[in-house]
């Protein structure tokens, strides 16, 4: 669950605590161009107060008004269209005619939005049934695979991070990429051998585990869902780690150095029969080249990679 996302449900929950009346709109179904993906969803107070976003700002005012005037007078959830036609998109500001759904419950119930958050802060993958018809929720172990789902009976959303990011090194540019992985719904864990780096890692949110990155990932696990990154610029370090994220199902795996260095590493992995095509999987030098100098610079850089590459997009 990103940044905004888990805002909505500390809002929803605070609200809620409070005896204030609130509706959740979940993006459940889009055609053609959408600001939001399915999933997406945001919290109204009965006075209008919001948090999150369906759209990007095109038909927020409207559900506001909705849900004011209508939706929270009513106790079962309700489905809200968007742009069905050319003059409503046109009206909302969707893009190139695009439509979104809306699945809007006006009774979200306090004890499973508080059972959603337990789950999240133990760093489980939470699975939500939502029945379309009478609003009432059970909650189920999700996992990295778990889809969002939506019929006319019944949407299943997840809440959790189902993408991980394993950083090798634990320097400043390890925990600036860790902030910005944190708040894309990555869970973040950092793994260093080094006896002088133990101390300091105390961002909420990211594990730190001292030891031999190798052995560690073996470990914990990898897999498709799964990004790999080398910081440390030290070959006794990365090079292992490497030799087995290559070989993973990692969908990311990268590497500081520049060019000349990442010839040198290439060269040194192929020594331990990684194939050309293993080889090539390898992102080096990491991170999109956009000029970056700053640790912070550098941490975007390589997040609009792993980002761009999660959703198979050309990231040269």
């Amino acid at each position: 669950m990103n940044s905004t996302d888990y805002q909505v449900l500390q809002s929803a929950i605070s609200w809620l605590q409070d005896g204030k009346r609130v509706a959740l709109a979940t993006v459940v179904q889009t055609w053609g161009s959408s600001p939001r993906p399915v999933g997406s969803w945001l919290a109204i107070r009965e006075d209008g107060q919001v948090v999150g976003s369906v759209s990007g700002g095109c038909v927020e005012d409207d559900l506001i008004r909705r849900v004011q005037t209508e939706i929270l007078t009513r106790t079962s959830p309700e489905l809200v269209k968007y742009g069905v036609s050319k003059d409503e998109a046109v009206r909302f500001g969707l893009p190139c005619g695009g439509t979104l759904q809306l699945l809007v419950e006006p009774r979200p119930e306090l004890a499973i939005l508080e059972a959603i958050m337990s789950g999240i802060k133990k760093r489980s993958i939470v699975l939500r049934e939502v029945d379309v018809l009478t609003g009432q929720s059970t909650l189920s172990i999700g996992n990295r695979s778990t889809q969002f789902q939506f019929s006319n009976e019944k949407m299943q959303t997840i809440y959790g991070p189902r993408w991980r990011m394993f950083i090798i090194g634990a320097g400043q540019l390890s925990l600036c990429l860790a902030s910005f992985a944190l708040t894309s719904d990555f869970d973040i864990t950092i793994i260093d051998p080094r006896e002088e780096y133990a101390e300091g890692i105390g961002s909420e949110g990211i594990q730190f585990i001292q030891g031999m990155p190798d052995d560690v990932m073996q470990e914990l696990g990898v897999d498709s869902h799964t990004a790999i990154v080398a910081l440390t610029h030290d070959p006794k370090i990365d090079d292992l780690a490497l030799i087995d994220a290559l070989q993973s199902e990692a969908f990311y795996v990268g590497a500081l150095g520049s060019h000349t260095n990442t010839q040198k590493r290439k060269e040194r992995l192929r020594e331990f029969n990684l194939s050309t095509e293993q080889l090539e999987r390898l992102h080096g030098p990491v991170g999109l080249a956009i000029g970056a100098l700053t640790p912070p610079e550098i941490a975007v850089s390589i997040m609009a990679e792993v980002i761009a590459v999660k959703y198979g997009k050309n990231a040269s």
